[in-house]
Order: structure tokens, then sequence, then C-alpha cells
């Protein structure tokens, strides 16, 4: 079991907090296929021309090699009810594309890898560098192997898997691409920032008609990579690959991780911030999303003055992921940013109710389709504090968990003045008018959560002042968030009537000390009964 991800806390500067299960996370490991003795692979980095099409022949020029697979294009006579009813079991039947973004979307013009200030674009052309030194799997997910992927894990045990997910070669029909995004840093327009170690190897349609983007992290530089080496290590890509797989189990929108490689490469870097250097192994991992644009994507376009751009941008996004807005429709920038609203508070409720602090709030890091992206210095609150922070840089503790809530209302307006430029007066003021519903979003949603994590059914004026006071007694006693509503769905009513808590519940045990401890159960215990009594029903009268 993750002890982070079982353990949770969450806070909130207000009346109550978000919500955590009243159950473990059954975060079932047997998806995850862990390889830690994986015979080593050679891959060579060879310097090469990757040939991706006649068209880009003359221009593209990179560090991967071809991953050409002789059969990797569809098969006009083998019907797609036919091939979608089995897992593929070689690279050979399985395709990835990068034309439903650069058809649509320009490229930077610049072909060479190298750091820059890029402009009139929405993606660079970038090829992952290779590692120089073995590279061994580590780990894969089985689920998004199969469910996602369409892949049988055999697959996974293959030369060619394993050049494809570490960046060693790229599939034949894709054009590997770096994002160009900027964001608002520590609340500081910081600019161009951009995919400075990723790099998007294109996007599979899988069985269900859903279409994937995959993502290395830990790749090699790209023209975004601005003082960076371009490389991921082994300790913070697991964290990710577990972190990101265990947010999905909890019922958490957010990326998946398909499998995690590391190398003997050497690569430095100062884990404690201290200017000791330590040499570590690179690493990199496989990630799918729906998408991978966040609010810094339309922020560069805004702040670069390149509107039309952004107006393409807009309607794209809008086209592929937002099919309840009209892309024909005069308000859709309006109605676009309205579901953002929405997604975004719902979002942050459900990273509250299970205590995970996302460490760096970034508006480079908050998805335009509300997943939870970029796992960086990340935690999952213990102890109830609403002062947890997890990442150690963060001396202003901006990103404090109780702060989430905050910061996502500042990130939204931030969206909502890179979409300025393209509204009129009064669709300017619709879409203030939305932002300012959403710490009322925020609270119905956590209001939800929160009552469910303690069983109550139905409405009561008092369900707020019950859930903060518990709060308040969770803060003052330093009692465990996620154990608390754990043993407090385990415990009996007569134990907690009679104040007889067990050792066995600890937490309880802790809270059951503060003295206003049996005020609060009292008032429990009475909610509970009139959730009973909602979820009988009223009592059918005599004849």
């Amino acid at each position: 079991m993750l002890r982070g991800a079982r353990r949770t806390v969450l806070n909130f500067p207000s009346p109550f907090l978000g919500e955590n299960w009243t159950q473990r996370i059954k975060f079932p490991f047997c998806c995850l296929i862990w390889r830690l003795q994986f015979p080593p692979l050679l891959l060579l980095g060879v310097t090469c021309h990757a040939v991706v099409g006649s068209l880009w022949r003359p221009s593209l020029q990179g560090n991967a090699n071809l991953l050409h697979l002789s059969r990797n294009r569809s098969n006009p006579e083998q019907g797609y009810c036919e091939r979608g009813a089995r897992l593929v079991s070689s690279l050979d039947f399985w395709t990835l594309s990068s034309e439903n973004l650069i058809a649509v979307l320009p490229t930077d013009p610049v072909k060479e890898n190298y750091v820059r200030k890029v402009k009139n674009c929405v993606f660079s052309i970038a090829f992952p560098t290779p590692f120089q030194s073995r590279v061994r799997l580590v780990a894969v997910s089985k689920e998004v192997l199969e469910d996602i992927l369409d892949l049988d894990l055999s697959v996974s045990e293959t030369d060619d898997f394993i050049q494809l997910v570490s960046g060693g070669k790229i599939v034949f029909g894709s054009i590997p691409l770096a994002h160009r995004y900027g964001g608002h840093q520590f609340g500081i327009w910081a600019d161009q920032l951009g995919d400075g170690r990723a790099h998007l190897i294109g996007i599979y349609m899988n069985r269900q008609g859903e279409k994937w983007e995959l993502q290395l992290k830990g790749s090699g530089k790209t023209p975004y990579s601005r003082n960076g080496d371009g490389r991921a290590i082994l300790r913070s890509s697991l964290r990710e690959f577990l972190c990101s797989e265990a947010m999905h189990y909890l019922g958490i929108p957010t990326s998946r991780a398909a499998s995690l490689v590391v190398s003997d490469d050497v690569v430095w870097r100062d884990q404690f911030y201290n200017g000791n250097l330590a040499k570590e192994r690179g690493a990199v991992v496989l990630r799918v999303a729906k998408s991978w644009f966040r609010i810094g994507s339309l922020e560069i376009l805004t702040h670069s003055g390149e509107l039309d751009l952004l107006r393409m941008l807009l309607d794209f996004i809008i086209q592929e992921y937002f099919p309840l807005v009209d892309v024909k429709e005069p308000n859709r920038y309006v109605d676009f940013f309205s579901i953002v609203v929405f997604e975004t508070a719902q979002l942050i409720a459900l990273w509250m109710s299970v205590g995970f602090a996302h460490g760096v709030c970034n508006t480079d890091n908050f998805s335009l389709l509300s997943i939870t992206i970029d796992y960086g210095p990340f935690g999952f609150m213990e102890a109830y504090n609403p002062d947890f922070v997890p990442n150690t840089s963060d001396d202003e503790r901006r990103y404090k968990i109780g702060n989430q809530a905050n910061i996502g209302m500042f990130n939204l307006n931030k969206l909502l003045q890179a979409l300025n430029p393209l509204l009129n007066p009064r669709q300017k003021q619709l879409a203030t008018q939305i932002l300012k519903e959403y710490p009322v979003l925020y609270y119905t949603r956590f209001r939800e959560l929160f009552k469910a994590k303690l069983g109550l059914l139905g409405k009561s004026e008092g369900d707020d002042d019950l859930i903060a006071f518990l709060l308040h007694l969770m803060e003052k006693t330093e009692a465990d968030f996620t154990m608390t509503f754990r043993q407090l769905s385990e415990i009996t009513q007569s134990q907690l009537q009679e104040l007889v808590i067990p050792q066995e519940f600890w937490a309880l045990k802790m809270i059951s000390k503060h003295k206003l401890f049996p005020a609060w159960v009292s008032q429990y215990l009475s909610r509970l009964k009139s959730s009973a009594n909602t979820a009988q029903g009223p009592t059918p009268s005599k004849p």
C-alpha cells in the first residue's frame, strides 16, 4: 500500500474542508508489473536523420532512430470491429500519429533543436535524445497498456517497446513535438516555459474510439529546456508513476502512467537545494492524457500578441475536447470558460478530499481539461494541517494545501485575462460573473464529498458546522485525517455514544482526548439518526 496515498489530509481556510474516502485506497498493484530484474538492454545513441515522411524529409533532424514498423499502418481490409476485438501482440500492428495536431496548428519553422525564444507557433518539432547506457524497464501499468493503448502485456517485454518508451526510437508516421506555453509561476508571469524535458510522441486512437496523447517525460532537451538538461531521475519519475495511477484509482481525473524505464546515464541533481550536487540515474515515464493543453498554452499567445493564433488554438481545443460547446457559436469562448471554471472547482475539491497537495499550482501546470498533470513536489497530508506544503522551495507557502482553492481562482482569473482580447464587452461581463460563481461551485462539491465521508444523507442546516467542528478537533489534536474517517466508518455507534474508543482506533482516540469531543459525538449521532430516517422515507399513514 502506498503510504502517501493511503494517509491523506486536507485543509482549506473555510468553514469546512474537502473529502477523503472512508475506506483505504484500493490501489490494485496487480495492475502494475514491476521488472526490477529486466535483462539489460543496450541502446546506441546514434545521431541520425529521422525519416518520417517525404514531406518532412528535407528539414527534420533529430537524435532518435526511426522505429520502422513494416505493418504499422491500419489495414483497410481488416474491419475496425475485428481489430478492436483483441489486444495487439506486436508493435508491428500498432500506430501513432501527430497529424491531428500539426495539420491544424502551426509548428516552429526552425527545425534545429537548441534553446531559443519561439514565436508564432504552438509546437516545435523536437526528437528525444536516446540514453547512452543500458536501459531497463522498471514498471508498466497493465491497465493502461491493455485498456487504453490496446497492447497485450507481452509487448512490454520486447526490444521495440523499450526503445519506444525510452525515446530511443520513434514510431513511423509520428512526428515528436514539444509544446510551447508560458505561465504564472508563484504568482509572477514567467514568460516562455514549454516542454523542456518532454516529447509528445503521437496520438493513439484506441478500440473504444478514444484519442490519447502519449508523452515521454525525461527524454532530452527541447527548444524550451532553458538551463535544464532535459532529463528526469528515477526517484521523481517513480513518484509520478505511482501517484498518477493512485489518483486514477481514487477517482480523480489525472494523466496516466504507462511505463517507467531507468538508465545508467548519470544525471546531476541538487536534491535538497543546498548546493550539493549528487549523481542520480536518468529515467523516462511514458504518460498519457486526453490532452496536455494548459492555461499557459493560451497565456503565452495573448502575452505575445499572437491573437489570430490564440483564436485558432482555442477553436481547435473546443472542437477536439469540448463537445458540448458549439465551435460556431459566437459565445463559444464564454461557454468554454464556464466549463473550465466548473470542472476546475470539482477537481480541486477532489484533491482536497484525499488530502492531495499539488505543490506547484502554477498556470502552466493547470490543465484546460481539468485533469491532474505535472506531478512534481506533490504530497499527501497525514496529520491534519491546513499549512501542509510538500514543496520545500515554496518559502512563502503559497501552495499550501489550505490555499489550493484560492489558487484555483487565481489561475482561472489568469485564463480569463488570456481570453479577454477575443471577448466583446458583454462576453467579458458574462465571463466575469461566471468566475464569481467559482467559490459556490467549489464549496458545493466540497460539502457533497464531506457528507459522503461522514455517511450523512439528506440536508441539514447544521452540516457545515458539524464538519467544521470535527476538523477543528482534528487540527488541535493533529489527528490523522484519512484514518479518522476510516475509523469512523468502522466503530460502532454504541462505542461512540459511550465514548469507549478501542485502542485500535488510534486516530479517533487522539481526537477523543479533546474536551469538546463528547459534544461533537452527540451532534454527529443525532445527525446520523436523521440520516437513517431519511433513508427509510416517511412512515406510511394507517388506513
